[in-house]
């Protein structure tokens, strides 16, 4: 009786491991569906985004698919800046982590730039140069 007793939260934990598991997986799938419709897309537990010529469309990823979607054109962007910890770095000397990482877009319309959030610096860094020659083509 006992050991059982003892065995119970792991089993919880267990269960618990295998629902985390499949959310992710729901998550991943649905992003999969989403991206295809892209050149050029990415994932992670923050955002979703994705490229389709100078259009970028970027949003929350679900179980459902990404939702609260927002789209905006390359070629009404000012400028392109990677922030880590709310400060704008290099793309050429990147820190090796940081607890906020976003990149930012400048457009004449709205008051506040767009925030796109990012797990990896690497990965964010790479949009950003990608993004960047891209925006240099449309000058």
């Amino acid at each position: 009786m006992e050991r059982g007793l003892l065995w119970l939260p792991l089993l919880g934990v267990f269960i618990w491991l295998a629902w985390a598991g499949w959310n992710e997986y729901q998550k991943v799938e649905a992003y999969r569906r989403w991206a295809e419709q892209f050149e050029r897309a990415k994932y992670d537990i923050y955002a979703v985004l994705g490229q389709q010529g100078s259009d970028l469309t970027w949003g929350q990823p679900t179980r459902r698919g990404p939702i609260n979607l927002a789209a905006f054109s390359l070629k009404e962007v000012q400028a392109i800046r990677l922030l880590v910890d709310d400060q704008a770095v290099d793309l050429n000397a990147l820190p090796q982590k940081g607890r906020s990482i976003f990149l930012e877009f400048s457009l004449p319309n709205p008051a506040q730039p767009i925030r796109i959030p990012f797990t990896d610096v690497t990965l964010a860094a790479n949009w950003g140069r990608h993004l960047q020659q891209e925006l240099a083509s449309y000058s």
